[in-house]
């Protein structure tokens, strides 16, 4: 691989293109004091805000358990005390986010290909990108089965779920975006694989929580995978950025080696 960087071109964003026009601004600045919130216009958006808030209905809800079983196993868990619509919402959390973290290795797998085929390299390994598209769709599959298991229907959006969707908006909009590179991609992939190793975390946490003992081992193995990749992830951009690379560049350097 080669490290691959963005290239000198004619941006005319910055104010050093105008010297004429920049010295007209300075000697023309005026301070602005820093806390804009006591301002006229700050003051009345959050006024708006606020009102919005009191008036806006929930985001939505975690639907109840349309089978016998999906009755018997929420209702065991509520006599007890907990709260299987939050390990539910959860799931289904997970589950779209995975969904569309496959999605994001699909565009980036087509990236890397189109510019193997354009160059004769490749900025990134294509087969630990497709080894992690293969376990995100894997894990789609798990979150399916698990959500069963805990009574609840895969197919329906959670709260949690529909708000992953307009999160990670951006983040397809950066890695399907045809003038976006294979290393800036990666910015959005690292993005992405941080909140995914976060969340993980989270869910082996409401398993153990919840006495789900085979969501635990199995949520665990996940875990342990997006962690990998995840440190996949962050070697290749520490590689494209430094310019020196571990001996497999596709192989993580293990934290605190050098």
């Amino acid at each position: 691989m080669k490290p691959q960087g963005p290239r000198m071109g004619s941006n005319r964003t910055g104010i050093q293109m105008s010297p004429v026009d920049a010295r007209r601004m300075r000697e023309h600045h005026v301070d602005v004091p820093p806390p804009m919130l006591q301002s006229p216009c700050a003051a009345a958006m959050a006024a708006l805000r606020a009102r919005d808030l009191a008036d806006a209905p929930p985001l939505g809800s975690v639907p109840p358990p349309g089978s016998v079983r999906g009755v018997l196993s929420t209702g065991v868990a509520l006599l007890s005390g907990g709260s299987p619509q939050l390990l539910l919402d959860k799931l289904g959390e997970r589950m779209a986010f995975e969904r569309i973290a496959t999605r994001l290795y699909d565009a980036l797998i087509t990236k890397v290909r189109a510019t193997a085929a354009d160059n004769g390299d490749t900025v990134v390994p294509l087969q630990p990108l497709l080894e992690h598209r293969d376990q995100k769709a894997c894990h789609v599959g798990l979150l399916a089965r698990s959500i069963e298991q805990a009574g609840g229907d895969c197919t329906a959006q959670t709260p949690c779920a529909d708000l992953v969707g307009v999160e990670t908006a951006g983040l397809v909009q950066a890695v399907t975006d045809p003038r976006t590179s294979v290393v800036q991609s990666l910015h959005a992939l690292l993005m992405a694989e941080l909140a995914d190793a976060s969340a993980w975390d989270l869910l082996v946490a409401m398993a153990v929580h919840h006495k789900r003992d085979i969501m635990v081992a199995a949520f665990s193995q996940a875990a342990e995978q997006v962690r990998q990749q995840l440190q996949r992830v962050r070697a290749w951009i520490e590689y494209h950025a430094l310019g020196a690379a571990p001996a497999e560049p596709w192989q993580a350097r293990e934290p605190g080696r050098q």
